[in-house]
């Protein structure tokens, strides 16, 4: 039996490489058109951005988190803290906390919508319980499903160090509702455009 523990920062980081290396093959930053992702569940198309098939989110570039596994009721998104997020105190501004837990959460109840389903986010709760260093090199954002209904869907998320210390905590309440079919007739939408404007 070994005596010696990997270090859980390492496994991170090369978790995190290899994300971004199939994220950066694909299209970048972006966000998906309709069609790409018409006729797939939620988890599918989390699962399909993952891959680099689809655009990720461009907020993940901006703040410099990735998400990193996504599994029925559940996302993992992981974030490095620095000189950019800095509040004029010299600390991690809050927002970049909330940022990666809200899109933890959100990304958590994504993967629970059928096809033709959407959420958006009505309420964010988020508590911050202790001040990220300068030492902490990467924080991980958790976020699980609490429940998923035909209206409401409601997520809990944690914020937390490679050694395990917790940063923050949240919740969120969000919308569910049905998503408009993409227009599959170029004739059609200028038609409905035209009439529009009449």
């Amino acid at each position: 039996m070994s005596t010696t523990t990997a270090n859980p920062l390492d496994a991170w980081l090369a978790q995190e490489q290899a994300v971004l290396a199939l994220l950066n093959a694909g299209p970048g930053p972006g966000v998906a058109q309709p069609e790409q992702i018409a006729g797939m569940t939620g988890l599918e198309a989390m699962q399909a951005m993952l891959r680099g098939e689809l655009p990720y989110a461009a907020i993940a570039k901006t703040l410099d988190f990735t998400i990193l596994e996504v599994e029925p009721g559940r996302a993992l998104f992981q974030g490095t803290p620095g000189p950019a997020h800095l509040n004029p105190m010299g600390g991690i501004h809050g927002g970049w906390y909330a940022t990666l837990l809200d899109s933890a959460l959100g990304c958590a109840v994504h993967t629970m919508m059928p096809p033709g389903r959407g959420y958006t986010t009505a309420e964010l709760g988020v508590n911050l319980v202790k001040a990220i260093g300068p030492k902490v090199q990467r924080i991980r954002a958790e976020g699980k499903v609490i429940h998923c209904g035909r209206q409401l869907a409601t997520a809990e998320a944690r914020l937390f160090g490679p050694d395990g210390t917790l940063y923050a905590h949240a919740t969120t309440t969000c919308l569910v509702f049905d998503m408009k079919p993409p227009l599959h007739n170029p004739a059609q939408a200028k038609s409905n455009t035209h009439a529009a404007v009449q």
